[in-house]
């Protein structure tokens, strides 16, 4: 007997939500919108916020973050002197993750999808600085051992 109160209910429960007509395509009729990004979220209020770069400008610094794109075979995939191959060029001015020193440190330390492994496990944040300060000397008169 209980069951059946329960299930009359559920019954007009139902039948309440179904007042609207067929037709009717007003922003209350549809679920509300999903709120849960699925992979990186591009735009600077995603990033965390972290210190300007401390090796910006520093030329030393820059040559070893040549060394460590070199000793982490970064060349294998964006290219000897970052020109591209099977990971995009670093010397482009367009940039799917964007440019600034922030978000080059976000893209090397948490990855990007499509094959940028996260580095952020391997690397320590100097390192991982000194290899932003490598890549911003691209395209420049500062640039470390430029393409001939």
């Amino acid at each position: 007997m209980r069951c059946s109160w329960i299930a009359v209910a559920a019954l007009a429960l139902a039948a309440a939500g179904c007042d609207r007509p067929s037709n009717d395509v007003s922003a209350a009729s549809f679920p509300p919108p999903m709120k849960t990004p699925v992979g990186p979220v591009p735009g600077p209020d995603e990033h965390p916020n972290r210190p300007n770069n401390p090796f910006n400008g520093d030329r030393a610094a820059a040559g070893e973050g040549r060394q460590l794109f070199v000793r982490f075979n970064c060349s294998g995939c964006h290219g000897g002197r970052a020109g591209g191959g099977m990971g995009p060029s670093l010397r482009d001015v367009d940039w799917i993750y964007g440019s600034t020193d922030a978000q080059i440190f976000s893209s090397i330390a948490e990855g990007r999808s499509n094959g940028m492994p996260a580095w952020g496990t391997k690397l320590n944040e100097d390192e991982i600085w000194k290899l932003v300060a490598y890549i911003k000397t691209l395209r420049t008169q500062n640039e470390i051992q430029p393409p001939a």
